[in-house]
């Protein structure tokens, strides 16, 4: 691969590269990785004119980071457009590889807790049990929080994550389950009515979340929404919980908010399990 410029600008001189503060020291580090997170979004790569207008940087500026890149195969060129090269996927295998899927999300978690003030959780379906359970939390850090351990467990019909993620399963298993009622509250007792249930399950896939107020736990409330994997597939999601009261006031604001993350979330993690098992055959 040939590190030629790009046909769409003439070449510019290479003292100029040289003598450009912005093509070295800690600004132009951030640049390579902007140039990387603008080509992470396009299967058709960038031109040098598209970088520069995207970045708002001068293209010989621009120029000085993209030469040395195509030529360690961290980017390719093909005409006039760049494309992430074999060097980068080999990068981001190996970083994914090394990764659990829990430590890829904890960032996502993060964010939700930090956004929120509220307790925020990663939580898993456990299929052969049927069962919800948490595997990574932030608790929030006021004084009165909900407040459960990483580990704890929850039914799928009556949590918020329980229910979510059971609305993402293949209808099969959707009817499977609900075929192991009658079902009843954890907190009055009474009968969950398998019908109404499925009801709830078709508005949560129409609405991307679930909402639990005072169901699995007397007092507390949740709001879940879904982690997608690269097959459309869901195995995990996103939970924000917290006092019932300080729930209900803000609850439009949460529901928005879990949703928002949750998206962000599946885009970054969707492949990271094919990642990871890319990485062990390496």
């Amino acid at each position: 691969m040939t590190q030629s410029t790009a046909s769409d600008e003439p070449p510019a001189p290479a003292e100029a590269a040289i003598s450009d503060p912005v093509s070295s020291g800690p600004r132009s580090l951030v640049r390579v990785l902007s140039i990387f997170g603008l080509l992470a979004k396009t299967e058709e790569g960038m031109t040098l004119t598209e970088l520069s207008q995207a970045l708002n940087s001068p293209k010989s500026s621009l120029l000085g980071l993209l030469r040395p890149l195509v030529g360690t195969k961290y980017l390719v060129q093909s005409g006039n457009r760049y494309q992430p090269g074999p060097a980068i996927l080999q990068l981001s295998m190996s970083l994914m590889a090394g990764h659990s899927y829990t430590s890829l999300a904890r960032g996502f978690v993060q964010e939700l807790a930090s956004q929120s003030n509220e307790s925020a959780y990663l939580t898993a379906l456990d299929r052969q049990h049927r069962i919800v359970t948490y595997i990574d939390a932030i608790e929030s850090k006021q004084a009165v929080r909900y407040a459960v351990g990483v580990g704890a467990v929850r039914p799928l019909f009556v949590s918020a994550a329980g229910r979510v993620l059971l609305a993402y399963q293949p209808p099969e298993w959707i009817e499977s389950f609900l075929s192991t009622g009658p079902f009843h509250s954890p907190v009055s007792g009474e009968a969950v009515e398998v019908s109404r249930l499925r009801e709830d399950l078709q508005r949560i896939r129409g609405e991307g979340c679930a909402v639990s107020l005072s169901e699995a736990v007397e007092g507390a409330a949740g709001v879940a929404a879904p982690l997608f994997d690269a097959m459309g597939q869901v195995s995990h999601a996103l939970l924000l919980a917290a006092p019932l009261d300080r729930m209900t006031k803000s609850l439009p604001k949460m529901r928005e908010l879990v949703i928002e993350v949750a998206g962000r979330a599946s885009r970054t993690l969707a492949n990271a399990r094919t990642y990871q098992a890319a990485g062990q055959r390496l």
